[in-house]
């Protein structure tokens, strides 16, 4: 399969993203939610800490955000008072070790300025931090602005790290994973050009006799307007700095059994999108799988894009390049109605008979004329159920 490398456990993936990073400085990876990335970020933590011959003390060589480390913050309500709410560090994680030397808080402050106007406090003496907005104290703040805060307080630890605090010389490596939950686009954005802008320096950073001594960064993430200014602020060039080595990947997880596979997306970074066509010729397949009503949200969504893609307003573009009129009326009123249903994933209807073989008909005809390269993660949909046996190719 040109393009597509499969591994079998997250180890092996490991094992190539840290010989990727032996040629270049960063690797970006997109991917669904609940493909594995906490998992693989952890799994990379933990290859970091193994003893070998060249690290015979298991020192940590990884510094990494992810879900563990926001968990690492929780909340004290103050359920008796109603009153003095803080928000706890957990003091015996080795994440807050060198906190109370790193002199953070302007730092931090001058991050957390550019999403958002409340300020904090932090007691090192009780691990908390507690939070005001104009005169009122010991405020509750949201949980988008919560994790807007910890990742402030993320970056400001990574310049540290960049500066070559003794805390984090053995560091070798940064893997961020999915930095922002609950956040909305206009912070995505903010998040992203700033985190990109750490990362240049992470590539580009030398030690304090002037030789070259780069931070390798591994960044993964869901959120397809993140992980595209991601690659658009690493791609492009910028005066008097060296261009940032790096490689994009679409990772995904075929099946439930801990296979995975990368495919390299360095002129496509909307590939996900063939990727979602997959996985909706997977649930379209007759004898393996099964489609729900939302099928239908998801294939007018993926046809809504195309037709931006091609510059247009809707779907009626790709409808109307359909050869047969009957079959243009006939797939648009199934799609207005099918896909504007009160669907959701966490309480899936399987779909009706009839329902079934008309998305069929309607996704078959829709990847055949556009020519999506979707066989490579997923057998192909066969022309019709009767032939599903004898015409789906091998899937390597």
């Amino acid at each position: 399969m040109s393009g597509i490398r499969t591994y079998q456990s997250l180890r092996t993936l490991v094992t190539r993203l840290r010989d990727d990073l032996n040629s270049s400085d960063l690797v970006l990876l997109f991917a669904y939610n609940r493909t594995g990335k906490t998992r693989l970020s952890m799994e990379f933590k933990d290859a970091g800490k193994r003893k070998t011959n060249k690290n015979p003390t298991g020192s940590a060589d990884t510094l990494y955000f992810n879900a563990f480390t926001e968990d690492l913050f929780v909340w004290e309500n103050d359920l008796d008072g109603d009153s003095v709410r803080h928000l706890q560090l957990n003091a015996k994680s080795k994440f807050f070790t060198a906190l109370t030397e790193l002199a953070l808080d302007e730092t931090i402050a001058g991050y957390l300025s550019r999403y958002t106007d409340f300020e904090f406090d932090i007691d090192y003496t009780a691990w908390k931090v507690s939070f005001r907005k104009d005169k009122e104290e010991n405020i509750k703040i949201s949980r988008g602005e919560q994790n807007i805060f910890i990742w402030c307080l993320f970056m400001a630890i990574c310049e540290r790290m960049l500066d070559g605090h003794i805390s984090y010389q053995s560091n070798k490596y940064l893997y961020i994973d999915d930095p922002i939950s609950s956040l909305d686009d206009n912070n995505a954005i903010s998040v992203a050009c700033d985190l990109a802008k750490l990362l240049r320096r992470a590539a580009t950073r030398k030690d304090s006799s002037g030789a070259h001594a780069p931070i390798k960064v591994i960044f993964s993430s869901h959120h397809i307007l993140f992980f595209n200014v991601m690659c658009n602020e690493i791609g492009r060039r910028v005066d008097d700095e060296p261009k940032v080595i790096h490689k994009r990947y679409f990772l995904h997880r075929p099946n439930s059994d801990g296979v995975y596979t990368l495919r390299a997306t360095e002129d496509t970074p909307l590939y996900h999108h063939v990727a979602t066509l997959a996985e909706l010729q997977r649930a379209a397949d007759p004898n393996t799988g099964k489609l729900y009503t939302f099928h239908f949200n998801a294939l007018r969504s993926i046809m809504e894009k195309t037709a931006s893609f091609f510059g247009h307003a809707g779907m009626a573009f790709c409808l109307k390049a359909l050869d047969n009129e009957d079959d243009r009326a006939l797939f648009n009123r199934a799609l207005q109605l099918l896909s504007h249903g009160a669907y959701s994933i966490h309480e899936p209807t399987e779909m009706g008979e009839d329902n079934k073989e008309l998305f069929r008909r309607i996704l078959r005809e829709f990847i055949g004329k556009f020519e999506f390269a979707v066989p490579e993660l997923i057998p192909a949909l066969a022309p019709n159920p009767a032939a599903a046996d004898k015409e789906v190719p091998a899937h390597e």
